[in-house]
């Protein structure tokens, strides 16, 4: 077992207070917005083996069979497939998308083969990988998250009562769904000119209007006033807005369009830096090829709630690059057994935890991870509350 040494991504949209609050730290007056645990070589968590600090994607590389499995390393390859995170997001992130297995595989042999550098900004399918993910609140959690069903939309754009719009509103009501969002968000990725400047004059107004739909307008004035000028408030436009209460989950499958805005959370996710951004940015936006991923589809996200086994509560995804659950652990409660066979994180959210094995025991506290590697065995104890990151079963 290891107790990991994790990167904080201090991204723009970043919380400066809600990461050194969970982990009980002093702000750094900087944006923290991403805790990163795992072996991803863009940011590898470091462990300890004989007296050396060592990052864990090389530990991995150096015996995959002992510290992944025979099952893990026989689907995935010598690599640990998922990354897990604590995001503390305080302003809005992209508006992005995330290509299917295929989709992956095709976008990075296409660019191997044009000869673009594995690191050029301008690269869009930086792996082979999908990047299915899911996000855990551990605060209310607010974000966008699908498409609106098409009327549902043209009544949005109804409300905000500027003109230039009409001619969109229409079209999502004459069409079928998919056309109809299609050929709506097609035409919002290159607006006419003044088009965005009149919307975000006109969200603001709206939202400070009392009416059903202000926590929505509200939503999307705090895009308009994070990144003015960007025509992905129009494409924000179109998505749903989803609100999550502590411990509610969503899970984002390929081509589900969507942008956090607020909160903190558990996040995992396929390991894979795969992201096709539409707006709300300043990297690379492919439009042409975010057009072959995204979706077309209103079928709403459902939000998720874990289902309890044997005292670990189990985040459903229909994925086996990840499992996520949850142990709400008591002071004289029974020690979790926690099986040998694959890789595991356990990530301590409240409270106080402890880790035991044959080697002894490792405690670990709020904003604190454990690796425990595949062919070991331990029991998990203490009196908080322990997320627990490992592989799924295909």
């Amino acid at each position: 077992m290891d107790l990991l040494l994790n990167t904080v991504q201090p991204y723009d949209w970043g919380s400066v207070t809600a990461l050194p609050r969970l982990m009980g730290t002093a702000p750094t007056g900087e944006p923290q917005a991403e805790l990163w645990m795992g072996a991803h070589p863009a940011a590898p968590s470091q462990v300890r083996r004989a007296d050396r600090t060592l990052p864990l994607d090389r530990v991995i590389a150096a015996d995959p069979l002992a510290e992944l499995g025979a099952a893990t390393l026989r689907r995935f390859g010598p690599r640990l497939p998922f990354l897990l995170k604590l995001l503390a997001a305080d302003a809005p992130l992209s508006v992005q998308v995330h290509p299917d297995p295929a989709q992956a595989r095709a976008g990075h042999a296409r660019e191997d083969a044009l000869g673009v550098p594995p690191d050029a900004p301008h690269r869009t399918y930086r792996d082979a990988h999908h990047k299915p993910e899911m996000i855990v609140a551990l605060t209310r959690f607010r974000g966008l998250c699908g498409f609106r069903a098409p009327r549902q939309c043209a009544d949005l754009l109804d409300a905000l009562d500027v003109p230039a719009l009409s001619p969109y509103a229409g079209t999502l009501r004459a069409l079928p769904e998919a056309q109809a969002l299609a050929d709506v968000f097609t035409a919002f990725l290159r607006p006419p000119a003044g088009l965005v400047g009149a919307v975000t004059e006109a969200v603001e107004a709206a939202a400070a209007r009392p009416g059903p739909r202000r926590e929505d307008l509200a939503a999307y004035a705090t895009v308009a006033r994070a990144h003015p000028g960007d025509p992905g408030l129009l494409a924000a436009l179109m998505l749903r807005l989803v609100v999550l209460e502590p411990g509610e989950a969503l899970f984002l499958g390929p081509g589900i369009p969507h942008a956090y805005l607020s909160g903190l959370g558990v996040e995992i996710m396929a390991s894979s830096d795969n992201v096709l951004r539409c707006g709300l940015t300043s990297k690379h936006v492919d439009a042409a090829e975010l057009l072959t991923v995204v979706r077309f589809t209103a079928t709403p996200t459902p939000v998720l709630t874990p289902r309890g086994k044997d005292g670990e509560e189990v985040y459903p995804a229909p994925v086996d690059d990840f499992r996520l659950s949850r142990f709400a652990l008591r002071a004289d409660g029974p020690a979790r057994r926690l099986a040998a066979g694959s890789p595991q994180i356990l990530l301590c959210v409240d409270g106080e935890a402890s880790v035991d094995a044959a080697a002894g025991p490792v405690r670990f506290g709020p904003g604190r991870s454990v690796y425990v590697p595949a062919t070991a065995e331990v029991t998990l104890t203490g009196a908080g509350t322990v997320f627990r990151a490992t592989v799924g079963r295909a």
